[in-house]
């Protein structure tokens, strides 16, 4: 833990000498190209790809005159720091999921509510409404940064170390790993389980030494964060879909020339399509790898029961003065409404 704190320290450090002590304008080469500084976390090979395909996509647009300098897999922090350092101008960009910028702007929480997408294309109207998705993006303009674009993150589903999960009851009593939201939380009470808040990079030890029963997330946790050598059950329930989210420092935005951010929004637009048509095909050969590998196995849910079980959440938002409407507005956007 102390040698991760000092290898931060050291990227920060760098940073801030690089961007002129810190000040909020994006960094310059010596021909006076202009630079955007992009943090992110350890990701899926996707969503890695997108962010490249964004850069170059930007370079190719302004003919050289932008590009993009990447810090990759934590060199600066978690995703909780990399928001931070997107709001000071420390850098420029950043990517995280949606769920860690609930703390910055409550909206994003709506996101966390289990069973609120039918299925992947009302998740993708939701997503692709331009009106309902830039309330979303410009809810933390306050505090200088705003949203970019999205990218998928695919379902996340319940994986556990003794059988497949099937019925709410498989879950009763059992230890389950959840992100730090609170609704994660309420979920998997509601489920009957019991709700094990912590971070990613616990979850593997955790499971295999039997702190915790399972865990949910996207298949990329099983060969990619190797998590399919401690658990061989991976039940496609689809109770949350948490978008990705690429943000930027709105006064790094505001400093470029309208030709520029025009380039800055195409670009990210453009790598969204991109990774939602590659996202699939990496799926696929992560479910692949997970059966050769570690022979996990895979089966498919009657959702039904789990929707019934956690619809004092959904209660609650619909009835809500703040979230209300934006509920409303998603579940109006289902074929079923």
């Amino acid at each position: 833990m102390k040698k991760k704190f000092l290898l931060i320290m050291l990227g920060i450090i760098f940073l801030l000498t690089i961007s002129g002590c810190g000040d909020q304008k994006s960094a310059k080469s010596d021909d006076d190209k202009v630079v955007l500084r992009f943090g992110y976390a350890s990701n899926s090979q996707p969503v890695i790809d997108a962010m490249n395909e964004f850069g170059d996509l930007l370079y190719e647009k302004t003919n050289g005159e932008m590009e993009v300098q990447y810090f990759p897999d934590e060199q600066l922090g978690g995703e909780r720091e990399l928001i931070e350092l997107t709001q000071t101008g420390a850098i420029d960009m950043t990517k995280v999921s949606g769920s860690a910028l609930e703390g910055f702007s409550d909206i994003y929480s709506i996101f966390s509510i289990p069973y609120l997408f039918d299925d992947e294309e009302h998740y993708f109207n939701v997503l692709e409404d331009e009106e309902f998705m830039d309330a979303v993006y410009h809810s933390t303009e306050d505090q200088g940064m705003v949203g970019l674009t999205y990218y998928d993150s695919g379902s996340r589903n319940f994986y556990m170390t003794d059988g497949p999960v099937e019925e709410p009851d498989d879950i009763k009593g059992k230890k389950v790993r959840v992100m730090e939201s609170e609704i994660a939380i309420r979920m998997v009470k509601l489920l009957g389980g019991s709700p094990t808040p912590m971070g990613s990079d616990e979850v593997y030890t955790s499971l295999q030494q039997g702190i915790i029963d399972g865990a949910e997330n996207n298949e990329f946790v099983l060969v990619t964060a190797g998590h399919g050598g401690a658990t061989k059950y991976y039940s496609y329930d689809e109770h949350t879909r948490v978008p990705d989210m690429v943000i930027i420092n709105e006064e790094t935005l505001e400093n470029l020339t309208e030709e520029q951010r025009e380039a800055v929004h195409e670009a990210a637009e453009e790598s969204t399509e991109f990774q939602k048509e590659v996202w699939e095909e990496y799926v696929d050969e992560e479910k692949e790898q997970a059966k050769e590998e570690y022979d996990v196995e895979f089966n498919d849910v009657d959702k039904e029961p789990f929707q019934e079980a956690v619809q004092p959440i959904h209660e609650e938002f619909e009835k809500d003065e703040k979230f209300g409407k934006f509920y409303k507005k998603i579940r109006s956007m289902s074929d079923s409404e």
